[in-house]
């Protein structure tokens, strides 16, 4: 019976790890849950399931999130939260020789570099569990480096795919909340609205799989049935394909390197009809264009995409900024940053550094560019 301890209960995907947990009882036991500021859904989960440790970060600050991480009887340590509050925890769990099932982007965005490097010191595992890495995860098990050509991520398009440019400055909060196929947060809805989203997921799987920004290509596909694709240097493509519900990624990251039978209705490929695929729009949704510069760039321009992106996606969502102005503050931060030198990340003291910078320019930005219209 593996032990888990889950950063970020009370969110949907912290939920879905715990209906994973239900349908393996015989396998899976969970040990530790943190939260950020619903306490009466954690309150609620604690009796539930009974974990030898919990915390509230909102009331515990950020030190609780490190112990839960270190849990002696954790094996697995899903990290579900988003926002880079959970770094520090991240690298005490790899120190801890914990596996690490990771569905928080920022992470490997902001530090890449060192979590994935601190990783492969400790001989840990980081098991994505984003549908989209999770896909590219499962392609690739078995094969050599050499026989991969690109990895291709899919991305639902948000729900704004269709409309068009000149309307895309007057859309809401509201209107951006409702996201065609999955159910997440308020900021990775957001995220996948401006197609941030994807861009995050770009920079991820560079350090997750070690492939280079020429390496990595992105497809909508609006049916979110095919999760990603592999191309093999033969010209071959291998695709997983699955229902769109994360429990599925979740529960093969808990049981990796085995696979449990499933506890979901099948893909009914009849009954899901045809399968489209387009090219991203890169014009209408400069993020994702962003997202591949930063990764061409300096390692530090990615941290400061990141930043810039939270601080511009909170104003948004608060109605201090127009959806174009998302964009508009990320691109501002990063002109900066390469004007000022492009600091070098040698370590974590660097990435805050970065990250601390990028946050005040991004606030003092977003004060000068355009408002809700």
């Amino acid at each position: 019976m593996k032990g888990i301890a889950i950063l970020g209960s009370t969110g949907s995907i912290g939920q879905s790890a715990l209906a994973v947990a239900d349908a393996h009882p015989q396998d899976l036991r969970v040990v530790g849950l943190a939260a950020g500021s619903n306490a009466a859904r954690l309150a609620a989960q604690v009796a539930k399931y009974q974990p030898s440790r919990w915390a509230l970060a909102a009331d515990a600050g950020p030190e609780c999130l490190i112990e839960i991480a270190t849990h002696p009887d954790a094996d697995v340590v899903l990290f579900a939260s988003s926002g880079t509050a959970a770094l520090d925890a991240v690298l005490a769990a790899i120190e801890a020789g914990k596996t690490i099932a990771l569905a928080n982007k920022e992470i490997l965005v902001m530090a890449g570099s060192v979590v994935m490097a601190a990783a492969a010191r400790r001989g840990v595992a980081v098991l994505p569990v984003d549908s989209e890495h999770n896909a590219i995860h499962q392609c690739l098990h078995g094969r050599q480096a050499s026989e991969i050509k690109r990895l291709v991520l899919t991305a639902s398009g948000g729900p704004f795919r269709g409309m068009p440019a000149c309307d895309l400055a007057g859309v809401s909060a509201a209107d951006a909340l409702h996201h065609p196929t999955w159910r997440m947060g308020p900021k990775i809805t957001i995220d996948s609205a401006t197609l941030m989203n994807k861009g995050l997921e770009v920079i991820e799987a560079r350090w997750l799989f070690d492939v280079p920004a020429d390496r990595i290509d992105v497809l909508v596909h609006p049916q979110s049935i095919v999760h990603s694709m592999v191309e093999l240097v033969d010209g071959s493509v291998i695709a997983q394909l699955g229902v769109t519900d994360m429990r599925l990624p979740i529960q093969y990251a808990f049981s990796y390197p085995e696979r449990w039978g499933a506890f979901l209705p099948p893909l009914d490929l009849a009954r899901a009809g045809r399968l489209d695929f387009e090219h991203a729009d890169t014009d209408r949704f400069p993020c994702l264009a962003l997202a591949f510069r930063a990764l061409r760039g300096s390692e530090g321009l990615s941290i400061v995409l990141n930043a810039a992106n939270e601080v511009a996606v909170s104003a948004f969502l608060e109605a201090r900024l127009g959806f174009m102005g998302i964009p508009e503050i990320i691109r501002l931060a990063m002109d900066a940053f390469e004007r000022n030198g492009a600091a070098p990340v040698s370590g974590l003291d660097d990435v805050r550094v970065i990250d601390r910078w990028a946050r005040e320019f991004a606030s003092r930005a977003s004060a000068g560019v355009q408002s809700v219209p």
